[in-house]
């Protein structure tokens, strides 16, 4: 079994992270539970952060909050001196209420309402990256009303898609995000944003993917960027203060995942992006990142009890726990796959396949098929790996389920940050019917 960051066995035959039992986290603050190994979130931002320091660039790693917003997740980010990429209003006002700078935030998104991009300017975010036409149309009138000069990247899809293993060279102008870099849309928007008393534009944005084990893709998208901004230049006199490549670097869920050292995707990243500087007689950019998954997915683990079981004979076992969908809807919406132990049980020998399903009325409520475990019981606790992104963010309460609590641990010190939902909590925002039916 791979473990990763603290995680290890202890006297105990446990699960430990952190130097925290997880087990006797279990017993403390009931299951499902989210941990979260705080010393590797912190071991992954300081990564990036030595990567771009060692090739002796400008540069900010900013935190995609997507992967997983709180509070507490919010403050450790500017602990480690990363900047935070929030996508609605609702991550902005945790980043606000957390205490973040709101000139180290960026905000994303396809469709920002009014709303939203007015809250981001009452608090004076750093910079806004504008993905489409309408966006721009309520950005000039609020620069107007606001009489501010507002700080932007245009996001471009620049025909390079990356996924895993794999990139695509053409395909991506079918996207709902960003200005498309060939059709003469993303030229549109640059020369309409340097027209305008509204705007400063900081450069360019693009992000080709997700959970990608290679560089080719983001030596390509830097390619294709810079061929863009050699004829900007010559045309418009434009010249970036900032090229944003977004992220999606991939972690390791199981055997089958294989990447590569932050350090690998910063050293092509920066290698390519001074090569074309050179190329083009221009100035260094300052060149941004934004990591998510890749500085939290491997950190988190969720802990589950161990209910039900039904036995198919010649077919397959199902084990059931008292979370699934509600709390990890990954498998259910795109296959994802996961490695699990028994955390009570780590080293007992594994003498049977079994498929993990979770307690939603839903058929496709599995977390994990086939896979090797000791002979479980009720009241054993199911420890999955690798649920630190996209596990609580995506939480729901389907079946009126409460969505779990989430627990940090650091050298052997455990901290409740975020609190287990109850059944007040779910009807909190309920109200009565008030039509009556006449009888």
């Amino acid at each position: 079994m791979f473990f990763h960051g603290t995680s290890r066995v202890n006297d105990k035959g446990h699960l430990e992270i952190g130097g925290v039992d997880a087990v006797e986290l279990a017993k403390e603050y009931g299951t499902p539970l989210y941990i979260y190994d705080v010393a590797l979130i912190r071991a992954r931002a300081r990564a990036f952060k030595e990567a771009f320091r060692k090739q002796g660039v400008a540069a900010q790693v900013a935190y995609a909050s997507k992967a997983f917003s709180s509070i507490a997740m919010v403050q450790l980010a500017e602990e480690e001196g990363l900047s935070l990429d929030v996508v609605s209003g609702g991550e902005l006002y945790t980043a606000i209420q957390a205490g973040f700078p709101p000139k180290r935030i960026h905000f994303h998104g396809n469709n920002k309402s009014r709303e939203e991009l007015m809250m981001a300017l009452d608090h004076g975010v750093g910079c806004i990256v504008v993905d489409n036409f309408y966006e721009l149309e309520l950005l000039e009138q609020l620069g107007k009303q606001y009489g501010k000069t507002i700080a932007i990247l245009i996001r471009v899809t620049p025909g390079v898609e990356a996924h895993t293993h794999d990139y695509i060279l053409t395909g991506q102008e079918d996207s709902k995000f960003g200005f498309d870099l060939n059709n003469g849309q993303a030229e549109q928007a640059l020369v309409r944003t340097l027209s305008s008393s509204s705007f400063s534009v900081l450069g360019i944005h693009c992000h080709i993917g997700s959970q990608i084990f290679e560089t080719t893709g983001f030596v390509l998208a830097a390619q294709k960027i810079f061929q863009k901004i050699a004829y900007w230049k010559e045309a418009y006199g434009f010249v970036p203060a900032v090229v944003n490549l977004g992220g999606g670097f991939g972690i390791r869920y199981t055997e089958e995942d294989d990447p590569i050292p932050v350090s690998e995707y910063v050293d092509q990243i920066v290698s390519e992006v001074k090569k074309q500087v050179s190329e083009q007689g221009i100035a260094m950019p300052e060149i941004w990142i934004e990591p998510g998954r890749s500085l939290v997915g491997d950190a988190g683990t969720t802990i589950y009890s161990i209910g039900s079981r039904k036995d198919v004979p010649n077919v397959r076992h199902y084990v059931a726990v008292d979370g699934g969908m509600s709390d990890n809807i990954r498998p259910a919406l795109y296959e994802a796959k996961y490695e699990a132990v028994l955390a009570n049980r780590v080293l007992d020998e594994k003498n049977e396949i079994v498929s993990i399903a979770g307690k939603c009325c839903e058929s496709g409520d599995m977390l994990i098929w086939d896979l090797p475990l000791p002979k479980a019981k009720p009241g054993d606790y199911l420890a999955v790996f690798c649920t630190g992104a996209y596990g609580y963010s995506m939480a729901n309460n389907y079946n009126r389920i409460p969505r779990p609590a989430v627990v940090f641990v650091e050298n052997g010190e455990a901290q409740l940050v975020v609190k287990r939902e109850t059944y007040e909590d779910l009807v909190r925002l309920d109200l009565p019917l008030k039509t009556k039916v006449n009888k």
